[in-house]
């Protein structure tokens, strides 16, 4: 192709900024690359085949390459390529928006051939302008004692009703403050491919990469999820709804995957990194390939001067542009890895996330694991953990045969976990259910995993579930099972709630979501993902009960405090008033004073147990069986029904009367 050197021109007054800047003279390129040659390519539209012009870079220190051209501007598609491969394209890390030349899920005449090096399938990076009245914006500033994080899908959300885009998230945002939550958790919604399946021999081809963690392009937000395909639109769609959020106070935590990228193993797909600086960007093994720390093909060489500073300038980019509240890091032990994919105790890239004045605020909360190394308890700084013991041991209590005195530690702040190293227990976040695993209602409903519908012959997903069916594999029309089996997510909810730490469950469990067995569905973009808004009616009991233990948690400032309870603050009780066996026992009392008094009853035994009160009058604030009676004002103790929890609050004034919880 001819090199077009007019109208670029070539500005040396100025600090470059890597990506994509306008200038009053035009549009500056600038790319790290450690190539001896780059080149920028310029289209006409997303999807056109062949550039429309071609200009030669220029090489800056620490292999910077930039370029201005003088009639570039918002709207201007472009790539790059370098002498090492000329004839692969390159998406611009730092590009702001990316397109592809279709909607969400059309195959619109693709080969199925995951080696796509140029044309008009290739995605483009564009240029933008996306100048935003943030104008009465009113951030919530949520500390982590009063959040309550609901982790959800922003497609899957409200793709059973409409087409799953960020307008459509807004219109559910009263439903959101009606139920309580604080902050939501967006599943990626940095630009990735959903259709990187679709490739011969792969049993996978027509599904869809629902979930997203398989980034494209780090500092874009995902274009398909946008009502308008014109540049910018994007961005401007992605602010309309943090702004949105923000003034209903609710906040905004988006999932990222610094641990590995889109391009796979070392023989898959280059759209990027791969082509731009391989070594800066990923881990290599001395025979070439790729160490594989994530399980996705590749490892993000995180802690090399180039990558960190690469994530550093993303999270800023979605902090200051993008007005986003906080983050949460998939496989976050790869950023603690060295090139050699060794742990370090001091990762470059955790200290320079921790000083950088931008994200002083941001909520930072690990998945502290990878495929080598269990973290939790122990990840670096000031990060907050996914909490994987908690969400075991409080399955194990309810479902299988763990004892009372795990469960205290649980709810009482997981000071096993984090006291020794002097975090607190908002170093935790608690959660029973995820994305990644069963729902609530399936987590009472299976006992195997069914993900046959992924194409990989049930292989993945997590065989070790801790659920349980109550004699019945999948769903039931059988009345008292399936009261079981409600009482059961009450209780698991309600053990979620009154534990010391920072709350968070997925969207859904609130009213008996289902993935019909499914614990890994992350290819199915279908009703097995996708929030099915029916069952709010036909489940509303449950809603109302999530509802009010929200409203509980918010009342009770004690069952949110980010300290270990003091020896005055909790007792410890066990039924008919005798010791506690913290090795046998599946049953214990709690007794909490600080503001105000809480006494919360558990019993997962098979029979009605009593409990003694203690002195005062009592009100049943919540409980997870009907049968449940609120004491008497001159009651001395209260029976508890069998496998089901009772929460009572003190009052002072007499006279009062009592109703029962609803």
């Amino acid at each position: 192709m001819k090199e077009l050197k007019s109208p670029a021109v070539h500005v040396d007054s100025l600090p470059m900024k890597l990506g994509t800047t306008i200038r009053k003279n035009g549009v500056e390129f600038c790319v790290h690359s450690n190539a001896n040659r780059v080149w920028l390519l310029l289209f006409e539209t997303a999807g056109a085949a062949a550039p429309l012009r071609e200009f030669e870079m220029i090489k800056e220190p620490e292999d910077l390459w930039h370029i201005t051209v003088s009639d570039a501007g918002p709207g201007t598609f472009y790539l790059y390529r370098t002498d090492a491969v000329p004839t692969q394209w390159l998406l611009d890390p730092y590009a702001r928006e990316v397109h592809f030349p279709r909607a969400w899920g059309e195959i619109d005449g693709l080969k199925p051939d995951r080696h796509i090096r140029t044309g008009k399938h290739f995605p483009k990076g564009v240029v933008i302008d996306s100048p935003f009245n943030w104008r009465g914006e009113k951030r919530p500033r949520k500390s982590l004692e009063k959040t309550i994080i609901y982790e959800a899908h922003l497609r899957g959300f409200t793709r059973s009703e409409c087409e799953g885009t960020y307008r459509d998230f807004i219109g559910k945002i009263p439903y959101l403050k009606e139920l309580g939550i604080t902050a939501v958790e967006f599943l990626p919604l940095f630009e990735f491919n959903e259709l990187e399946f679709f490739r011969d021999g792969d049993a996978r081809k027509n599904l869809r990469n629902f979930w997203g963690y398989s980034t494209l392009a780090f500092f874009a937000p995902m274009s398909r999820y946008a009502t308008s395909s014109e540049p910018g639109a994007a961005v401007t769609e992605f602010k309309t709804l943090v702004k949105a959020l923000h003034n209903a106070g609710i906040e905004v935590i988006l999932d990222v995957v610094f641990n590995h990228t889109a391009e796979g193993a070392f023989d898959g797909p280059t759209y990027s990194f791969r082509g731009l600086d391989e070594a800066a960007y990923y881990m290599i093994n001395p025979d070439g390939t790729y160490p594989n720390w994530s399980g996705c093909g590749n490892t993000f060489n995180c802690n090399h001067p180039v990558a960190r500073q690469f994530i550093v300038d993303c999270l800023k980019y979605w902090t200051e542009e993008m007005h986003v509240d906080g983050f949460r890091f998939d496989l976050a032990t790869v950023l603690c890895r060295n090139e050699r994919g060794e742990l370090l105790d001091d990762p470059p890239v955790i200290t320079a996330i921790e000083t950088e004045p931008v994200l002083k605020k941001v909520k930072l909360i690990a998945e502290a694991w990878d495929l080598g190394g269990y973290q939790v308890g122990s990840f670096p700084g000031r990060f907050s953990e996914w909490n994987g013991r908690f969400r075991d041991d409080v399955r194990r209590f309810w479902n299988d045969s763990e004892v009372a005195g795990t469960l205290a530690t649980r709810l009482a702040g997981n000071s096993d976990i984090y006291q020794h190293s002097g975090a607190t227990p908002l170093k935790s976040i608690n959660f029973i259910t995820s994305h990644d695993g069963f729902t609530l209602a399936d987590l009472v409903t299976y006992e195997k995993k069914h993900n046959e519908a992924n194409g990989e012959d049930n292989r993945d997903g997590d065989d070790q579930n801790n659920s349980i069916n109550f004699g019945i594999e999948g769903p039931t029309d059988d009345p008292v099972l399936c009261a079981r089996r409600l009482k059961q997510q009450k209780n698991l909810l309600t053990s979620l709630f009154i534990s010391r730490g920072v709350p968070m469950f997925p969207a859904g469990d609130e009213f008996g979501r289902t993935q019909q067995g499914n614990n890994n569905a992350y290819c199915q973009d279908n009703e097995i993902s996708w929030i099915d808004w029916s069952l709010l009616e036909k489940n509303k009991s449950l809603f109302e009960f999530t509802r009010k233990l929200i409203a509980l948690r918010k009342k009770h400032s004690v069952l949110r405090k980010g300290a270990f309870y003091k020896k005055e603050e909790v007792e410890w009780l066990a039924p008919n008033g005798r010791e506690i066996d913290w090795h046998h026992d599946r049953a214990l009392g709690m007794y909490i004073q600080g503001r105000g008094k809480l006494l919360i009853l558990i019993n997962n035994e098979k029979t009605d147990l009593p409990f003694e009160l203690p002195g005062g009058r009592w009100k049943l604030a919540l409980h997870t069986d009907p049968s449940a009676v609120p004491p008497n004002g001159g009651d001395f103790s209260v029976l508890v029904p069998a496998e089901s929890i009772c929460v009572f609050s003190q009052y002072r004034k007499c006279g009062y009367k009592m109703k029962q919880a609803e």
